[in-house]
């Protein structure tokens, strides 16, 4: 009989970034074409924007989650990880932006839209609770992400 290996919160938000991230390509993909010959000219770009704001999201996310596996399995230190380059950049397109101007979207389009930012939004808070942590010198409480290893701040696991 197989054992299913435990999930964690990392491993589960994880798998989720990943699938969002393939959902949004394959939307892309597949809708672009249909909208440029749909849409005028202006709907295409706002449409445009809407898919890089999307993208933008989920690299920001990805990006976070695969620092927190490389600092959780000990191939990055604590201090790496502090380091701006892992840290969740604050830029409009990774903003929530609702507005009559979403309402005019493709049903899809805002799904994804929301979903991704909902994604961004939990993301946020996780880097907020283990940077204020690792500032403080204290150990993040990492068992809620990973799982029985414990890392110190000198960064072996």
């Amino acid at each position: 009989m197989n054992k299913a290996k435990p999930t964690t919160l990392l491993d589960r938000t994880f798998d989720e970034g990943v699938a969002l991230t393939l959902e949004v390509r394959n939307y892309i993909a597949f809708h672009e074409q249909a909208d440029r010959r749909e849409y005028d000219l202006s709907r295409c770009l706002q449409v445009g924007y809407q898919h890089t704001r999307v993208s933008a999201r989920l690299i920001q996310v990805m990006t976070w989650l695969l620092a927190m596996k490389a600092l959780l399995a000990g191939e990055i230190s604590p201090e790496q990880f502090a380091a701006p380059q892992y840290a969740l950049a604050e830029s409009d397109e990774c903003k929530d932006q609702a507005g009559p101007e979403m309402a005019e979207l493709p049903p899809g389009l805002r799904s994804l839209l929301e979903r991704s930012y909902a994604l961004y939004s939990r993301i946020q808070r996780l880097d907020a609770m283990v940077r204020s942590k690792l500032e403080a010198g204290e150990v993040p409480n990492f068992g809620m992400l990973s799982g029985p290893a414990v890392l110190s701040v000198g960064g072996a696991a």
